[in-house]
């Protein structure tokens, strides 16, 4: 095989993986199932093109597919499960954010900077769950508090946001650190406005230091 020929097989092989690739965001970011010819149309490929990777990655168990209509599979909710942030951090930060959602009714995050973004690892809607909706996967700009808190505060306590960014949100939100003293993510509790932040901060506090502990206990792995 000349150099020609291998150069298109490769951009065809890489053509097929940037739609299939395609197809499995507009699923995810549609949230539920979907149709062939609005996930064609959300990713700019002939729908023909948009059935036949479906049909692919269906039988890949990629994705499923119920009459007409797909929705994402089992086996990439299994592969997306085995990526860690920091080694243990989403096993550590599971009880205390359901603790956290139970103390303030609020949506408990656990985020860590990933691509300039502070990416959800772990998280329980609560009660903001309308106006926020927190999902495994979500992210959100380093311009909220959860941002500012992954990238460490410039002063002691929580970073607080009033209203900043969403009407009707608030958030409070702390880093989650090593012994070390580094950051590893952060935790944020988003509530609805009118709630007292100053209890809020101190909820979210109680939160990071409960993850900080499990991360240093016998059978986490942590790395400095």
């Amino acid at each position: 095989m000349d150099t020609a020929v291998r150069t298109r097989t490769a951009d065809r092989g890489r053509g097929v993986l940037e739609g299939a690739f395609a197809l499995l965001e507009a699923l995810r970011q549609h949230g539920d199932e979907a149709g062939v010819t609005e996930l064609a149309v959300a990713c700019g490929v002939p729908k023909s093109t948009a059935h036949r990777l479906l049909e692919q990655l269906v039988a890949l168990g990629a994705v499923e597919r119920r009459g007409a209509r797909y929705r994402l599979g089992a086996q990439l909710y299994r592969l997306g499960q085995a990526w860690q942030p920091h080694p243990g951090l989403r096993t550590a930060g599971r009880l205390p954010l359901h603790r956290l959602r139970t103390a303030t009714g609020g949506s408990a995050v656990l985020a860590v900077m990933h691509e300039e973004r502070a990416l959800t690892v772990c998280s329980v809607p609560g009660r903001a769950e309308p106006l926020v909706p927190v999902r495994n996967g979500e992210a959100f700009s380093l311009d909220t508090a959860l941002g500012k808190a992954l990238r460490g505060p410039v002063r002691s306590g929580a970073v607080l946001d009033r209203e900043d960014v969403v009407a009707g949100v608030c958030c409070a939100a702390l880093p989650v650190r090593l012994a070390t003293g580094a950051v590893v993510g952060a935790v944020a509790v988003m509530v609805q406005a009118g709630q007292r932040l100053e209890v809020m901060a101190d909820r979210v506090a109680e939160a990071a230091a409960a993850v900080t502990r499990a991360l240093g206990r016998p059978g986490i792995e942590v790395r400095p």
